[in-house]
């Protein structure tokens, strides 16, 4: 039997996903990631994952399919027959102002943000009640600390749908337990848009200047906390942790 936990990193070829990904696999976990369109990017962090040792993979998953979710959950599901760690990722991120959303955008953000971690929850969750981690199987959510009271203009059909995920992960704690915990991090800002206005630096300067600890956080800062959360927090169900260098309190 394999005794090392199993993790399923949902949008973990890049950035913040894959610092998850690799987090994990440092701590000793078997680690799938599923990716969309990065493929090179996925390639790069498969190797490097497997160079650390132990098996891992990967898989394209298209989350905004819903019609086709169930039955690709399903059998991403059976790859393995036992689930320790579900870790939702992957994420849509665009702003526009309320004149300019369409219901595609509107159904596209709810699909990847919200309604697939789901249904690949519905999927997965009966293979995780015999998990290895002697605090018992964990399934963590990516989240915003600005989808969480906090809105800012210009981000109304993504934030609905990151405050929708924040509402899963609470949901879940209760019907889940107490075999599967269920957490949320909220990150403020660990790896800035590499395209749009807050690419640019004067906007982060800007940005920056409402953070306490004066300077922007990384990708490992919050695959850090997943990682906790995943294997060490034996004792916290239905929490949303804020890493964001303070900027909640301005």
């Amino acid at each position: 039997m394999n005794t090392r936990p199993q993790a399923l990193v949902i949008g973990g070829a890049r950035r913040v996903g894959r610092a998850i990904a690799t987090a994990l696999t440092h701590a000793q976990c078997d680690v799938t990631f599923t990716y969309n369109h990065s493929e090179q990017d996925a390639r790069e962090t498969l190797a490097m994952l497997r160079a650390a040792g132990g098996t891992h993979d990967s898989a394209r998953l298209e989350l905004s399919d819903l019609a086709a979710m169930p039955v690709a959950a399903a059998k991403l599901a059976a790859t393995r027959p036992r689930w320790d760690i579900i870790v939702f990722s992957a994420s849509t991120y665009s702003a526009e102002p309320l004149a300019e959303i369409t219901s595609a955008q509107l159904q596209t953000d709810m699909a990847v943000n919200v309604l697939s971690p789901i249904l690949i929850t519905q999927a997965f969750a009966p293979l995780m009640n015999s998990s290895v981690i002697p605090s018992g199987a964990s399934i963590i959510a990516m989240l915003d600390i600005h989808a969480l009271g906090r809105p800012r203009n210009g981000y109304l059909s993504y934030a609905t749908s990151k405050a929708a995920l924040a509402e899963m992960v609470q949901s879940l704690a209760k019907e889940l337990a107490p075999m599967v915990r269920v957490n949320g991090v909220a990150p403020g800002v660990v790896a800035w848009p590499e395209n749009g206005a807050e690419s640019a630096a004067a906007m982060q300067e800007q940005y920056l200047k409402r953070v306490p600890l004066g300077r922007a956080g990384t990708p490992q800062d919050a695959a850090e906390v997943v990682r906790w959360l995943a294997l060490d927090a034996s004792y916290v169900t239905g929490q949303i942790i804020r890493v964001d260098g303070g900027r909640w309190l301005t």
